[in-house]
């Protein structure tokens, strides 16, 4: 497996399962894909998301019921408390071309990360589900250490406008930006005073 980021805007994505497992996999989603919840019953935690939901009872269905609501599908994720059940919604989505993720059973062929999100970053993270404490793990280990990571890249964004005015060399203008990468104070500064910081790396590292 490589790993990618795709937009889903405008993308159906089904979710099989209403359970809190297919809760936490539609929250995922709910922000940019056009989701639906396919069960039976539904986890109230459902109730806060922007999904559409259809009740059903999945294991009742044959093949083709199943195949009818996978059509038109991007991507769909298999979170029942039955193994059997996800592989076979999984074989279905194998013969249609419709991406899968599976919560329970065999593996699809997409994996959900865990996600680090910032106003001007997004890191994914994944053990290939051998360890999710160990992806929990990073993430939080990332969000404490690197808090103000958002103002750092805010920092880059506007040094490396004012680097590419008076220095005409890249690699010198790559050798300063990770100077002031690596420049501790500028760090700490960050986290209380943006323009401390930036007068921090302008002193410091630019000669204008």
């Amino acid at each position: 497996m490589i790993p990618l980021m795709l937009d889903l805007t405008g993308r159906r994505v089904l979710i099989f399962g209403g359970g809190d497992v297919g809760a936490r996999k539609a929250a995922y989603f709910e922000h940019e894909a056009e989701v639906t919840v396919i069960s039976r019953s539904f986890s109230p935690r459902l109730d806060a998301l922007l999904v559409r939901r259809e009740e059903v009872d999945l294991a009742s269905l044959p093949d083709e019921a199943i195949g009818e609501l996978l059509d038109g599908a991007f991507l769909a994720v298999a979170a029942t408390p039955d193994p059997a059940l996800n592989n076979r919604i999984g074989r279905l989505c194998a013969a249609a071309g419709i991406l899968f993720n599976n919560a329970a059973g065999e593996p699809g062929d997409v994996i959900i990360p865990s996600l680090v999100r910032g106003r001007n970053y997004l890191l994914a993270i994944s053990t290939r589900g051998k360890s999710p404490a160990v992806s929990r793990y990073l993430r939080m280990r990332l969000e404490s250490e690197y808090a103000n990571l958002d103002r750092m890249i805010d920092l880059q964004e506007e040094i490396r406008s004012t680097l590419r005015e008076i220095e005409p060399v890249q690699a010198e203008r790559s050798r300063t930006l990770w100077k002031i990468l690596l420049d501790d104070e500028i760090w700490e500064a960050l986290a209380t005073d943006y323009g401390r910081a930036r007068e921090l790396a302008i002193s410091r590292y630019l000669h204008v």
